[in-house]
């Protein structure tokens, strides 16, 4: 495989870029971590013009049917741009949809989110934040044509702006043949629902959802009914690489902040990149982005080929959570003091960069997915978030 961008990638990338330096400048993240609503649709409405909801879905649905890596690549300019927009939660809702809902469920919303007119996003961590089939608790009892709802989820996204959330629940016992599991597709006005903003470091819109006796109807079933752990599993695994690939482009560009102002910070008769050790953190801050962005688009296209990708996923993810985290820390040492305060714009992309290193799975528990998965048998590669030690 090339991890590197070919001529027409690049291309997309190059005019994500443009778009996004005219359109999303640093204090529109600042706004919108204030508004109730927490992104500008007029900017939403512009991205689905121009092709980016549905760059990765089927063109039945009004998408392109380009590969995961271009999603992947607008989802990394949307990170250097910090651009204040529920992207990352709409896709992974949808890309799910795209593979496990009906072909009416498809033509319904897919159709609406290529074009604009739909947020969307997922629910899965409760109490017990690790990725496990064990840790979901929040219960789908069946009732004539619907479900009955009732549970918590923690770390919503974007849960204020979504117009519809995809929630895993148990709807079963776990048997040697499934885990019981199943994905709903609830409505986020619905009676029984309610929400309570979180504070965030990144000061984004996370919600604790409560569902009080909520009815869903059976037609919002994405998948099979107690056998969606599997479908679930591949959600996270592309949320994650997706995540990933917005914390390369936010680490981008803080450490090319970082060595910006090294170039014309002088100390001592001289800017301070003339000083060696200066040079050093420099050059591995690069070393570092560039490493989280090839592991980050190996697992995104192992995805596309529908190659086991479970490893290059937790690769990608341990990897970006400790270096893209360690370029912020060291541009903000770089800046000194005034990398902290809240009239200078880089600590923006400190505390985004900080944040998304803890959602999705922090560094030790992708690092014990990969030992697990090592000690299986060679091609037998556990699929999913199973991040619980090997005994």
């Amino acid at each position: 495989m090339d991890v590197l961008p070919n001529e027409e990638e690049q291309m997309v990338k190059n005019l994500a870029r443009e778009f996004l330096e005219a359109e999303c400048p640093p204090r529109l993240a600042r706004d919108m971590e204030k508004d109730d609503l927490g992104y500008p649709p007029d900017l939403w409405r512009q991205m689905a013009d121009l092709g980016w909801l549905g760059i990765s879905l089927s063109e039945q649905y009004g998408g392109q049917g380009l590969p995961l890596t271009y999603l992947g690549l607008i989802t990394e300019e949307l990170g250097r741009a910090i651009a204040p927009v529920p992207f990352h939660s709409t896709m992974v809702a949808a890309l799910t949809i795209a593979e496990a809902g009906t072909d009416q469920q498809r033509q319904d919303l897919l159709t609406r989110v290529s074009s604009g007119d739909l947020v969307l996003t997922w629910a899965f961590s409760e109490e017990n934040p690790r990725y496990l089939p064990d840790t979901i608790r929040c219960q789908a009892t069946e009732d004539g044509d619907s479900f009955i709802l009732n549970g918590t989820k923690m770390f919503v996204d974007n849960f204020v702006a979504a117009e519809k959330c995809l929630v895993a629940c148990r709807t079963a016992p776990a048997t040697d043949n499934n885990h019981g599991i199943s994905l709903l597709l609830v409505d986020a006005g619905s009676t029984g629902v309610s929400q309570i903003a979180l504070t965030t470091l990144a000061k984004d819109k996370q919600s604790k959802v409560t569902f009080d006796n909520v009815r869903v109807p059976k037609a919002n079933l994405i998948g099979d009914l107690n056998h969606g752990w599997r479908v679930a599993q591949r959600m996270l695994d592309r949320g994650t690489a997706l995540l990933c690939a917005q914390m390369v482009g936010a680490a981008r560009k803080d450490a090319e902040m970082g060595i910006d102002y090294a170039k014309n910070r002088v100390a001592f008769g001289r800017p301070i990149a003339g000083f060696q050790s200066i040079q050093h953190m420099c050059a591995d801050m690069i070393l570092w982005v560039d490493g989280g962005q090839l592991l980050t688009y190996e697992a995104l296209w192992k995805m596309d080929q529908g190659l086991p990708a479970v490893m290059e996923v937790s690769q990608a993810k341990s990897f970006c959570n400790d270096k893209c985290e360690a370029v912020v820390r060291t541009s903000q040492v770089l800046h000194g003091g005034m990398g902290f305060m809240m009239e200078f714009d880089l600590h923006l992309w400190y505390r985004r960069v900080t944040a998304w290193s803890m959602r999705l799975g922090t560094s030790f528990e992708h690092r014990a997915r990969i030992a697990r998965a090592l000690l299986d048998q060679p091609g037998q590669v556990r699929l999913g978030m199973n991040l619980e030690m090997p005994a």
